[in-house]
């Protein structure tokens, strides 16, 4: 009895603290998972789309779960295996492409774009593939011409009219290499690259080379307007005037610079492979984050679809994306082998922010005190625009038909209610475009310059006989586009 005891005794106490630390370890789960749901909180109102997240650490689930609807007409919710349209966070899947092109002897990163892309007009500067990879090729974005066009999401559009409106430029934003401005154009055209070099789409060529090995079977470009893909989540915006959601999905079918369909299970397969390099090894993945340079020899914190960055002192790999009502987040703290995926179905959500704070519940023990801010967002002072006089010209100067033959419409300005406005969009056949601004009023910002909503930029000039000839466009990712004014009759 005594030999039981001494035996027995210590074992059991040995049992005792296992259970007691096994409770703990529950409890910590439960507190995080408590914490992670707060997160989402907003989104578990009755009959609003919402996220899926999925948290990891070196490679297992630590938590994943869906808030609010996939589709809010019938009331389907969301869950870890729900699709979703990733937008830009598609980009490193092209720039995997590529490299993996690479590595098969198809292609160098130093070739010159117009090698596979001939129709590419000849600016008398070499574009790379590399700065398409690095957002430094000057080529203007081809979303924004598009949206300048009077081209909307809820159109179909395909590869052949996203190069279509690409070649009929005839400028660069800026040298190739001189300057980092983010451009979906230097992504689509990496797909048209894929194509020509693999004689395979990239939806082919991705699908064989990265999703199948990696058993991302939930994945795909989604190239196809008309296709289906179940567990789909359908997306919306909150129309505030209606108080009712809205549907945003695209219909545009090229793809490279978006259109990944994903589910947050499989993205955490894809963010594995970092640490495994199943696909690709170890070279193709320090080149897949090798951050890009500027010929001033200026490093970015943009590499190849991805962003390096830091929070809270803790090293970060990411990329966000946005496409119609569809918001992503891929988060990943490489040095803690943890990551965050958020995915969601309404334009309003953040996933970016979202991602963040759940990695604070998580990895708030080893990440800096938060700084604090001098003053909040809210008391920083806003840029007032300023009010001055075109260098006293009449609006009615200013009034009439303009055209772009890089955009193939006519702007039409006219003076009405004491301003300057955008009163209408024609194409070349003179039928009415679609220019989805919230105001279309045109403010004096300078001589002879006006300011429009979403940032556009109109600077005017004059011909000899001091006649406002023109002006050109600057928005945001394009800039410098040519309107000429017509002189013939108005349709």
């Amino acid at each position: 009895m005594k030999l039981f005891r001494s035996l027995g005794a210590p074992a059991l106490a040995l049992t005792l603290t296992a259970s007691s630390w096994g409770a703990r370890a529950a409890t910590h789960d439960d507190q995080n998972a408590a914490a992670t749901d707060q997160v989402f909180a907003d989104l578990a109102r009755p009959g609003s789309p919402g996220c899926a997240l999925a948290v990891a650490r070196d490679g297992k689930v630590l938590y994943e779960k869906g808030y609010g609807l996939a589709n809010v007409e019938e009331g389907v919710p969301i869950a870890p295996a729900t699709i979703f349209d990733i937008g830009s966070t598609s980009k490193q899947f092209t720039a995997s492409s590529i490299l993996l092109l690479e590595r098969q002897g198809k292609l160098a990163l130093n070739d010159d774009v117009r090698k596979y892309i001939p129709e590419l007009p000849d600016y008398g500067k070499k574009i790379t593939i590399l700065h398409l990879l690095n957002h430094t090729s000057g080529l203007r974005d081809y979303l924004t011409l598009m949206d300048l066009a009077g081209i909307n999401v809820d159109g179909v559009t395909t590869d052949e009219d996203a190069l279509q409106i690409v070649t009929r430029q005839k400028a660069l934003n800026f040298d190739p290499g001189s300057e980092f401005l983010y451009s979906n154009t230097g992504f689509f055209l990496l797909s048209v690259i894929v194509k020509h070099v693999s004689g395979e789409t990239l939806r082919e060529f991705a699908a064989k080379n990265i999703f199948a090995p990696l058993g991302m079977t939930h994945t795909q470009y989604r190239d196809d307007h008309t296709a289906l893909i179940p567990n789909r989540a359908l997306a919306y915006d909150w129309n505030e005037k209606k108080r009712a959601f809205t549907l945003n999905v695209s219909y545009f079918e090229q793809t490279g610079d978006g259109a990944v369909h994903t589910s947050v299970e499989d993205l955490l397969k894809w963010d594995e492979n970092f640490y495994t390099g199943k696909v690709g090894g170890p070279a193709f993945l320090e080149e897949l984050q090798q951050a890009g340079k500027l010929n001033s020899g200026k490093t970015l914190d943009y590499a190849k679809g991805l962003m390096a960055g830091n929070y809270r002192g803790l090293r970060t790999v990411m990329h966000g994306g946005a496409w119609g009502g569809y918001r992503a987040q891929l988060l990943r703290f490489p040095d803690q082998h943890f990551s965050v995926v958020c995915l969601c179905n309404l334009s309003s959500a953040q996933p970016d922010a979202r991602a963040r704070r759940v990695a604070e519940i998580y990895l708030g023990g080893v990440m800096q005190a938060r700084a604090e801010k001098d003053r909040s967002e809210d008391d920083e002072e806003k840029p007032k625009m300023q009010e001055i006089k075109t260098a006293g010209r009449p609006l009615a100067d200013f009034a009439g038909d303009y055209w772009s033959d890089e955009l193939g419409v006519t702007y039409r300005l006219a003076v009405a209610g004491g301003a300057l406005r955008l009163a209408r969009v024609l194409d070349a056949s003179g039928w009415p475009r679609s220019l989805d601004l919230p105001d279309n009023s045109l403010k004096p910002s300078g001589s002879d310059q006006f300011d429009a909503a979403f940032g556009l930029k109109l600077h005017f000039s004059e011909d000899a006989a001091h006649r406002i000839a023109g002006f050109t466009l600057d928005a945001g990712r394009t800039k410098g586009m040519m309107f000429l004014r017509r002189t013939g009759p108005a349709n």
